[in-house]
């Protein structure tokens, strides 16, 4: 299953699990793929900035990789993320995970590059040491430091392996406008867009064109159902929805502790065995996990 531009609905981005003692914990991992699943996902995406991917080693990446490959089984398409300082890194794991039948890879810039061309020479060759793989572009300023204009998403979209757009910019709602005219009007090929940031701006972004969302918020069915209700035309329902669940992601968003509230708030509910994250990283204090366990009873 190779990703394309049809590409559409709420991919999840997985964490990473570990046990206690900082091993990759498989058996979660199979436990995580199913239970998404089951929440009706449309595809996931692996090692971005949240799967700790700079934590793993070489091995571990692509062991991680075909451990969830196997489990999903071809039924969704996973897409890897294999961004990283050097191309011969990216090209091993991409090339290691479309082996294993990864759908497409995902690229972000590093931080550094300066002015428009630099980021987009980057951009050109990151994709040409990861070919023949579909991929997705990751613009995550916020993260990455490297802002992309929409001028310089247009020239890159002229890449036919370049299928999807994570859009995460922020604020990001009019750029997500100005790509969607762009192609109405034939000046840029249409690719898929899915937004992210945690979700905040789900129900926006559909009405502006996206296709979806790739985030990792702990609850995805209900970020399944704010696409099936928008996609019906039952905008009020879907921010109905959507709102229920707005304390808890505003509180897996704090900067520095968002993932840790993200791994207990999974480890709550089953999904994995261990909240904990390999070193170095934070723990939450017992006044924090309290306060998540007020929003997690608010929600039933």
């Amino acid at each position: 299953m190779r990703l394309d531009e049809n590409a559409r609905g709420v991919f999840v981005i997985t964490p990473t699990p570990f046990t206690e003692s900082g091993a990759l914990d498989l058996a979660s991992t199979d436990r995580m793929i199913d239970g998404f699943l089951a929440m009706g996902v449309h595809g996931f995406t692996i090692l971005g900035i949240m799967g700790e991917a700079p934590k793993l080693t070489p091995a571990e990446a692509l062991d991680f990789t075909r451990r969830v490959l196997k489990r999903v089984d071809g039924r969704v398409p996973v897409v890897v993320g294999v961004s990283s300082p050097g191309f011969a890194t990216m090209e091993a794991l991409a090339k290691g995970a479309m082996a294993e039948g990864a759908a497409g890879v995902m690229i972000a810039p590093p931080g550094g590059l300066r002015g428009d061309d630099a980021a987009v020479a980057y951009l050109v060759q990151a994709a040409a040491a990861v070919a023949p793989a579909p991929w997705v572009l990751q613009d995550f300023p916020q993260a990455t430091g490297t802002f992309l204009s929409v001028e310089m998403i247009r020239r890159l979209a002229a890449d036919p392996r370049l299928v999807m757009l994570k859009a995460e910019d922020w604020p990001g709602l009019d750029k997500l406008t100005a790509l969607r005219r762009l192609s109405a009007e034939g000046k840029m090929r249409r690719i898929a867009i899915l937004g992210g940031n945690g979700g905040q701006f789900l129900p926006e972004e559909l009405a502006r064109g996206a296709d979806g969302i790739m985030t990792g918020y702990a609850f995805p069915e209900m970020l399944v159902e704010v696409c099936r209700l928008m996609a019906e035309g039952q905008r009020a329902g879907a921010q109905d929805a959507f709102d229920r669940h707005l304390p808890l992601i505003r509180t897996e968003l704090q900067p520095g502790l968002g993932l840790a509230v993200r791994k207990y708030v999974l480890q709550k509910r089953s999904l994995i065995a261990s909240a904990a994250l390999r070193a170095p990283g934070p723990k939450l204090s017992p006044e924090t996990r309290a306060e998540v366990d007020f929003l997690l009873a608010r929600l039933g």
